[in-house]
């Protein structure tokens, strides 16, 4: 065979050749695009599949959070303006009160049930859907909690709280109060006189919209004399958190801090250990007296 033929041999094989090369690029090709369109149908599937389990999951993380940390709460009414506006949303700290005592001057939100009426009446819901969408959108602080109020600690344990002194302050101890930076422009410290005994394990508080707040001044007559058990408090307000133009933390106001409320505390705290040492001291020394003549 010549060169010639064999030239021409090989030229007449190559277009078959070349025809082989493309029908398995477009088989591969194929191939490849049904293995993709696969696979977006098995993500789109499984992403379907796997939506109930992130749902339960966040519901399950979002009640320990709830129960334990962290909670948001919704404001439904003027009770605390112009520190809280109606519809703010605040977080609630869980925590706190596991490693301190409760402050004078802290916002707290308390449980009011079997003991206060609601300051804004909620109906109930009508059936059970109706009653989880409301334990939801209460653990997200999108609606209001039916017996959860939010005011602030005015007096601890031990403090006798007043109004109105000589200038129509609120004193703590006698220590008067200076509440300008908190209360509501206009209102009085109280429209009406009260005096009371804080008693063990509980607390007196006040909203900060004293004309339009029901708060300890309007128990008096219930037992406690308008006082709310230490353990029915949830936890402290610190930040708003909604709408995002008010975001802003909730400090304790400086006049909680100062010396001579802290001084008063001190000394009422100390005051039955100061009567008790009144008491001793006399029947001690008749009693030293007495063996002496012996």
């Amino acid at each position: 065979m010549t060169s010639e033929d064999r030239e021409y041999g090989a030229a007449s094989r190559r277009p078959v050749e070349d025809e082989v090369d493309v029908v398995a690029e477009d088989t591969q090709k194929t191939a490849t695009d049904g293995k993709g369109k696969d696979g977006k149908d098995k993500k789109k599937g499984s992403f379907w599949k796997e939506l109930p389990v992130l749902v339960v999951v966040a519901l399950v993380l979002a009640l320990i959070i709830k129960t334990f940390v962290i909670q948001a709460f919704y404001i439904p009414s003027e009770s605390m303006e112009n520190t809280l506006l109606t519809n703010d949303r605040v977080l609630v700290n869980k925590l706190v009160y596991r490693v301190r005592d409760i402050e004078r001057g802290d916002v707290v939100v308390f449980s009011g049930v079997d003991s206060w009426d609601g300051e804004v009446q909620f109906e109930e819901p009508s059936n059970p859907v109706s009653a989880f969408f409301r334990w939801i959108g209460t653990a997200f602080g999108v609606v209001p909690g039916e017996k959860d109020y939010i005011k602030r600690v005015i007096g601890v344990a031990g403090d006798t709280v007043k109004c109105c002194d000589a200038q129509g302050r609120v004193t703590v101890n006698g220590a008067p109060l200076d509440e300008k930076a908190y209360l509501y422009p206009g209102d009085k410290p109280s429209d009406a006189p009260f005096q009371v005994k804080v008693p063990q394990g509980r607390l007196w508080v006040m909203g900060d919209h004293r004309s339009v707040s029901l708060d300890s001044r309007s128990h008096t007559g219930d037992p406690g004399n308008g006082t709310i058990p230490v353990d029915k408090v949830i936890g402290r307000a610190f930040v708003i958190v909604w709408p995002f133009s008010r975001a802003k933390i909730l400090p304790i106001p400086d006049t909680f801090q100062q010396p001579g409320l802290k001084v008063a505390a001190a000394l009422a705290e100390a005051t039955p250990l100061v009567g008790g040492l009144a008491g001793a001291v006399p029947l001690v020394l008749w009693r030293r007296r007495r063996n002496s003549r012996r």
